[in-house]
């Protein structure tokens, strides 16, 4: 009978409160108000747990930030302080496709550390200090050694390169230097032989990159090339052993590597209006989008389209030259425009009458078409007086450089045999 009563009082309590307590049902709209930034709280400190490191490692991929990349691993304060830390030193929202990266957490699950290779010779790194985060950029240096290299050209100079267990590069950079005087699409032969007196730059012992190339020599049968580096009026530059510039006033070729599909000739089938008539120009054929080069330094004087001739380019130089780039895929310079010897001025295509990919490549000297093959270019100034003596000092030096070092005397080897010795007692002392 009480637990009835109780049940009553409770459920009238119940119905008459909101008489009581009248409930405000009018809400008032919220304001909102700029608080000022506050600090972020400092990184837990590190707990001793039992347990192993965890290391992620791996390469920055396209489009990556570095959210998406430790995102899995680091929650975002934690991130925040990674780059709030480094930023002084490097901005880690710069990040480069396919360079390294390494996080290492502690036993805690925290960031313990952080690297994020930079460059070749830089690494950035970040590492728990207490509660804190510290950062330093590590730098390296190249270990540089002056090498002699030399092939047989059996094919290409990028096949004997290969063969003389060295990279495409060494070969870019040894037609670069040869390139006034060699066409090396057409004029190598096999038997032709190179030596070049090389930089090689060496990072914890293994090969990274190549530097300067000291001195050079290319063997062509009868004819001898030979080139050695000097800093002259136009800055670092390649003389012959004489003192001249191995620079001309043109290139050989607009193409650094190409063949010859047609030459200059005053009758030719044209391969698609099947009819006789002269070909004043050299067509060199190579892939669409092949990067085109201006022979000399000079103006625009138009670039567009030209009938067969497709989209052309043609260049006025000095002493009356002119030339002309034609069947492009792509212009990349305007009316007017000045360009310098081994501008990018266009891409190989096949615009207008064309059957294939090629450029056709032409000169003009005093208004007449003249064979690009076989035009002799205005000789340069040699090295100045002033500087002869600098220059011979040099030659000799670099030139030294393209033989491989003598091997040394019986009597030679005896003494070194012997130095090595004493040093030996004297170190196991």
């Amino acid at each position: 009978m009480a637990l009835r009563r109780l049940r009553l009082l409770a459920t009238l309590a119940v119905l008459l409160l909101p008489i009581w307590f009248p409930l405000d049902l009018h809400y008032k709209a919220a304001s909102i108000v700029s608080m000022p930034a506050l600090p972020l709280p400092p990184l837990p400190p590190a707990r001793t747990v039992q347990s192993s490191l965890k290391v992620m490692s791996g390469t920055i991929t396209r489009n990556a930030t570095l959210e998406k990349v430790l995102g899995s691993s680091l929650g975002p304060t934690h991130i925040h302080y990674l780059v709030q830390t480094a930023r002084p030193l490097y901005d880690l929202a710069q990040l480069s496709v396919g360079h390294p990266f390494d996080l290492t957490l502690g036993p805690d699950g925290v960031l313990a550390a952080f690297s994020y290779g930079i460059d070749e010779l830089r690494t950035l790194r970040v590492k728990r200090n207490g509660d804190g985060l510290e950062a330093h950029v590590e730098t390296r240096t190249y270990d540089l050694r002056t090498e002699a290299v030399s092939g047989e050209i059996s094919s290409s100079l990028f096949g004997a390169v290969e063969e003389a267990g060295e990279s495409d590069q060494l070969a870019f950079d040894l037609a670069a230097i040869f390139e006034w005087d060699v066409d090396f699409n057409t004029e190598l032969r096999p038997g032709d032989s190179f030596k070049v007196a090389v930089e090689k730059m060496y990072l914890e012992g293994r090969f990274s990159r190549y530097g300067r190339i000291l001195a050079a020599q290319l063997d062509r049968g009868h004819r001898v090339l030979r080139a050695v580096r000097f800093d002259g009026r136009r800055g670092p530059e390649y003389y012959t052993p004489a003192g001249v510039p191995l620079r001309k006033t043109f290139l050989r070729s607009p193409l650094k590597f190409s063949r010859i599909s047609s030459r200059f000739t005053h009758a030719r089938l044209h391969p698609i209006l099947k009819i006789v008539r002269p070909h004043l120009g050299v067509d060199f054929a190579a892939p669409t989008g092949t990067p085109v080069r201006a022979a000399a330094d000079g103006r625009v004087v138009s670039a567009g389209w030209s009938g067969g001739y497709g989209k052309v380019i043609r260049l006025r130089h000095t002493r009356g030259f002119e030339t002309l780039y034609g069947h492009l895929s792509r212009i990349d310079v305007k009316r007017g425009q000045r360009v310098e010897q081994g501008d990018r001025i266009g891409t190989v295509g096949m615009t207008g009458l064309a059957t294939g990919p090629h450029l056709d490549y032409r000169t003009i000297r005093a208004g007449a078409f003249v064979n690009p093959l076989t035009i002799q270019p205005p000789p340069a100034e040699p090295v100045r007086a002033s500087a002869r003596a600098a220059f011979e000092a040099a030659r000799d030096r670099e030139l030294a450089l393209l033989e491989p070092p003598a091997p040394p005397t019986v009597a030679a080897a005896v003494t070194a045999s012997a130095a090595v010795g004493g040093v030996t007692s004297v170190t196991n002392r």
